[in-house]
Parts: C-alpha cells; structure tokens; sequence
C-alpha cells in the first residue's frame, strides 16, 4: 500500500534531508526508528502529502504523491497525529472531535465520534475541557482525531514521548488494535515502543534507511556484541559501548556492546536496543 522508491529531498542547495530512501510497507503497525534530526519528519510529511519529494517515486494506497489529484486523494484517506497538535482547551474532547470531524465532512457526525471516543477510551471524560486532561488523555484525543473516518493509513509522530509507562502501554495497545484494519505508520526515538508493539520496523539515520525487517531480526545483529562486565574501580574500555549499568554488591554492571568485548565479559542476549545501537554505531 506504501511504495518509496530512490526518494531525494533536499531543502536548499546543501541539506540532504533524505538520501535515496527504499521502502514498501502493507497493513500492520510500522515502526519508524531513529535519533532527532534523522529525518523521519521529512519523511512523514511526504507520505501525508505535506511537502513533496526532489526526486524519486512515493505511491501511497495506490496514488502518486508527485500530483496534485494523488496528494488530494491520499489526505482524504490519511489519519495525521503531529507531534504537537494544537487542541482548544476550553473545548470538551467530544467538542473538539465533532469540530475535527466537521473539517472532513463526515456524515453521521455524532456516531463517528462515539466510535473513536470508545476505542480511545475516553467516553466517560467526553464532556471535561480538554485543558483539564493529562497529556495522556491528550494524546489519546489527538489520535482519536486520527482515526475519524475510518483512514486507510494513519500516521503518528512521536505518540508517547513524555507519558508516564501505565499511559504509553496504553497508547501502545490501541495502536496495535487500530493497525489490524490499516496501515499505521509509528515514528519514534523510544525503542520500547517498537519493541512492544511494532511488526516490521526501518531505522533511519541521516537521512538513509540502515535497516528494514522485524524487530527480533534487528536484535540478532548483535548477538555475540553484547556482554555485561563488573568492575570495582575502573570504567570500561574506551573502544566499547556503554549501553546501561548497574550497582551490584560486587561492583558496577556494565552492559557493553563492542566487535571484541573483554575476556571477562559474560554473554547475554541482545536485545532491540542493543542492535539499534550497533546498526546506528556501525553506519554513521
């Protein structure tokens, strides 16, 4: 349903924000990895027909984003979560839905919005004003606007950054529940959400595409990469990675990621995070 192919976007003469980008995706939650400045914004907004490539072919649900009819065709089928998204507080969330809803011209406007206020799980909360809500119970609202309509491709853009675990599990969930009928694409720097939810995920840094497969397949990448060493009163080598640590009785436990790791590192088995890291360390 997604094709890119050799996608260039260059803003000016001198920065190449996307550098010869390949991807083909169908139904299912997508995740999209990488650091700030990798340029998944750029991405994203030409896939929601927002800017439009240099170079290259994007076809997205069947339309050829290089048109004006595709681009056009592609917004009325597209669900859009910003990573900011201005919202009225002193509007209720069934308010300001109904205001969205409008906006799209959908008929049956109050059922539409029963629907999503029910999958977002904020009915009994329809009536407050949305400034009283929790940047949860935002975000919730800001895919709940998403999905009227009932979109073909949804994307969202950084859904759970700054939320307490109990609200990203919960973002996460209905994300993956929304993706058995669509395309959801989840842009992202919290490896944990992939890990959790996501089937396929693509890591993109400066600009390229270093990875594109399942998450357990990223993992793989550093299998005999990763080892955990315990030292007293020195730091590890230079040459190695600290992922995390740890204070243990006996010492601090370093989880350390390296092509060679030290005779007294114990093996221990790679996780997302830890092939991400060597994906991005090795392709800089």
């Amino acid at each position: 349903m997604i094709d890119i192919q050799d996608l260039h976007k260059y803003y000016g003469k001198k920065q190449h924000a996307l550098k010869g980008i390949n991807l083909q995706f169908n139904k299912g939650l997508i995740g999209l990895l990488g650091p700030n400045g990798a340029g998944k914004t750029t991405l994203i907004r030409i896939l929601a027909g927002i800017l439009q490539a240099s170079s290259g072919s994007v076809h997205v649900l069947g339309q050829d984003m290089s048109t004006i009819a595709g681009r056009q065709a592609v917004k009325a089928q597209l669900g859009y979560l910003p990573q900011h998204i201005g919202m009225y507080p002193k509007l209720s969330a069934r308010e300001f839905l109904r205001f969205i809803a409008g906006l799209k011209h959908l008929d049956a406007v109050d059922a539409e919005v029963d629907r999503v206020l029910e999958i977002v799980r904020l009915t009994d909360d329809q009536n407050r004003p949305i400034g009283t809500f929790s940047g949860g119970m935002k975000r919730r609202v800001g895919i709940a606007q998403a999905l009227l309509g009932q979109p073909a491709f949804i994307i969202v853009d950084e859904p759970t950054t700054g939320l307490d675990p109990e609200e990203r599990l919960r973002i996460r969930n209905t994300l993956a529940q929304i993706a058995t009928k669509c395309v959801v694409l989840l842009s992202t720097h919290i490896i944990e959400d992939i890990s959790q939810s996501c089937r396929t995920v693509a890591i993109l840094n400066q600009g390229k595409i270093l990875f594109y497969g399942e998450p357990r397949t990223l993992a793989q990448i550093a299998t005999g990469k990763v080892g955990e060493v315990i030292l007293q009163d020195s730091a590890p080598p230079q040459n190695l990675k600290i992922v995390s640590s740890r204070q243990l009785a006996e010492g601090m436990a370093y989880r350390v990621l390296g092509e060679v790791l030290p005779a007294n590192a114990q093996a221990v088995q790679p996780t997302l995070e830890d092939g991400y890291l060597w994906t991005i360390q090795h392709n800089s």
